[in-house]
């Protein structure tokens, strides 16, 4: 005897106000990035290394089109995962990647202060903390889809 997977309900849809509060959100952490000075490309790699992490499928789906459109190299995307073990990454994107990945995974209280000691050796604060909010809003959005079961469609062009 099988049970039938119960359906899940796009919460984004069913709750609307807390969702667009939480789009809300991205928004501001949009204007933050900006105001920190930092590019749409390093905020890609980050929103698609969060993702990974998560296995957000639909996350994926739309940040590794946002991130070849705005000039990504389909190279440096396809190392992500590990990109501790290439050259093909600047500092400061090695940085925001350390903080992304400690945001998302929650390591012990050492590794933190380890992780947020380099990445200040390589962002100013106002940079830190909009790559800390870039990571977290990429995390509640991981979930949303993840919970709501978001599904990814085919796309109907190369990029």
């Amino acid at each position: 005897m099988t049970t039938a997977t119960p359906a899940r309900i796009a919460i984004d849809k069913q709750t609307r106000p807390v969702y667009r509060a939480q789009v809300a959100v991205a928004v501001a952490v949009r204007e933050a990035v900006a105001r920190a000075g930092l590019d749409r490309t390093l905020v890609e790699l980050v929103n698609i290394r969060v993702s990974q992490i998560n296995g957000c499928a639909y996350c994926l789906d739309v940040h590794t089109r946002d991130a070849l459109a705005g000039g990504e190299s389909p190279q440096r995307l396809a190392v992500l995962p590990a990109w501790r073990d290439t050259d093909l990454f600047t500092d400061r994107e090695r940085a925001a990647l350390t903080l992304a990945e400690t945001v998302t995974t929650l390591p012990t209280s050492d590794q933190q202060d380890r992780d947020y000691t380099d990445a200040r050796s390589h962002l100013t604060d106002d940079q830190l903390s909009a790559i800390v909010w870039v990571a977290i809003a990429m995390n509640a959005f991981n979930r949303i889809s993840i919970l709501s079961r978001h599904r990814v469609r085919p796309s109907t062009s190369d990029t």
